[in-house]
């Protein structure tokens, strides 16, 4: 019983940190006179958003010119949505951080000035930064966006308990079955622990989707023409939702829904053995865990040759309206931010992997991989990905939407639903939003 009570108040001590951190973000100081004012939207809250007020506080002591001044604008929907009524007005701030979903809005809105226009006229060189970080936002050879914040999916596991199950703690599963029979010695040899589980989040489908080299979208997920149809009921999305409807039968996994907080409690409470997370949040769960944590790349299809994953996370748009020279001091701002020292500090403080690859270099990093080296398994990842237009992430404006609709037919496979019927529905639910959208557009 006291055993009980300490996690529990472990984990109210775990949220009442966040809390507090995502409070602490919202602070800065006044802007200095005679110095280029810099507003900077974020999204940024509890350890990454601490992380982030450091750099920024860094990078205003650090010269007398440019102040920047974080802003912090709740969640990426709520910022995005505030932008959609101030954009092209005089209120815009100098620079907005928006999620990769956001990315097809920001293009088409007209409200953005393309970092390509500053890199071209600066001769800023970018061939440091993460290639498949930069083609994510890139459209027709033109940089729209500066990468900023990036994550990949990744298999969470206890290796405590995978050594008890007489697993190699060092060798995570790469393919479905693997998951399946890993799972399964962790049941037998871990009284009271599942095996894995899917948390109802459609990146994860999409991704598994993307690593057997299969489009969610037609034209090449939008990137070769506009997205006129859905694919999610292929054959590589029906054999996703299908393993994981019979992982759920056979008892190996349990499903939780949306429920992001109880799937992390499980785990943190050794109830759970392997979980799919964004690998911004393994630094905390690693520092949190009372158990070695374990970090893998996003499990496959068996048979099929993985293409990689495509990014997620946010990147960091300079809106016009602002004047020239606050925009310039904007972009000198994302080149510091770009810089590999912060980029090493970013990725410790935040758990988002470095954009500029001289980072791993740094001597704070090398001593943070030789402390943590699971840290580094989400660059590794991103490393071996295969460039391709599957890997480079769909663009389009209807991801909320989609997203709902691809939530109603995963909760329906998971409670028993036909994978490719529930699939098939799901296709068409999206693609009327799509010709809806493109209709709406079109006038």
């Amino acid at each position: 019983m006291v055993k009980r009570y300490k996690w529990i108040i472990l984990l109210l001590v775990l949220a009442l940190g966040l809390l507090l951190g995502m409070f602490t973000v919202h602070s800065s100081a006044a802007s200095e006179p005679g110095r280029t004012e810099v507003v900077f939207w974020h999204s940024m809250g509890g350890v990454a958003g601490q992380t982030l007020m450091q750099i920024v506080d860094d990078f205003n002591h650090s010269q007398n010119k440019i102040y920047v001044k974080p802003v912090y604008q709740g969640s990426y929907e709520e910022s995005l949505a505030k932008f959609r009524t101030i954009g092209g007005t005089k209120d815009v701030p100098a620079i907005v951080q928006t999620y990769e979903v956001g990315t097809k809005f920001m293009i088409d809105s007209g409200y953005i000035t393309p970092v390509q226009s500053f890199i071209d006229e600066d001769h800023y060189n970018t061939k440091a930064l993460e290639e498949n970080i930069l083609k994510f936002y890139t459209v027709k050879g033109k940089l729209y966006s500066m990468p900023f914040n990036s994550s990949t999916p990744v298999l969470m596991y206890n290796a405590t308990a995978f050594k008890k199950a007489g697993l190699d703690p060092n060798k995570p599963p790469k393919t479905f079955s693997e998951v399946e029979a890993y799972a399964e010695k962790l049941v037998q040899n871990n009284k009271g622990m599942d095996g894995f589980s899917f948390l109802n989040y459609p990146w994860y489908f999409e991704e598994m989707v993307t690593t057997q080299g299969a489009y969610n979208y037609n034209n090449a997920n939008g990137r070769t023409g506009p997205i006129t149809k859905s694919l999610v009921n292929s054959s590589q999305g029906i054999k996703v939702l299908q393993w994981l409807q019979n992982m759920k039968k056979k008892h190996l996994l349990t499903y939780f829904g949306t429920n992001g907080g109880n799937e992390q409690a499980a785990f943190l409470t050794g109830k759970l053995g392997m979980f799919l997370s964004s690998s911004a949040g393994a630094a905390q769960l690693i520092q949190n865990a009372p158990f070695k944590v374990g970090i893998g790349f996003l499990p496959h299809v068996d048979g099929v040759k993985p293409q990689g994953v495509a990014i997620g996370g946010a990147s960091l748009w300079l809106p016009k309206g602002p004047s020239a020279k606050t925009q310039q001091a904007a972009f000198t701002f994302m080149k510091y931010l770009e810089s590999p020292a912060v980029q090493a500090k970013w990725h410790v403080g935040s758990g988002y992997f470095p954009i500029n690859k001289l980072a791993y270099k740094e001597p704070l990093l090398e001593k943070t991989y030789k402390k943590i080296p699971q840290l580094k398994v989400s660059a590794d990842q991103l490393h071996r990905t295969i460039p391709s237009y599957y890997t480079r992430g769909f663009i389009t404006t209807i991801t909320p939407q989609a997203r709902m609709v691809l939530q109603q037919s995963i909760d329906g496979v998971m409670n028993g639903q036909s994978p490719k019927a529930s699939l098939d529905n799901a296709a068409q639910s999206i693609t009327d939003i799509i010709e809806r959208t493109n209709r709406a557009n079109q006038k």
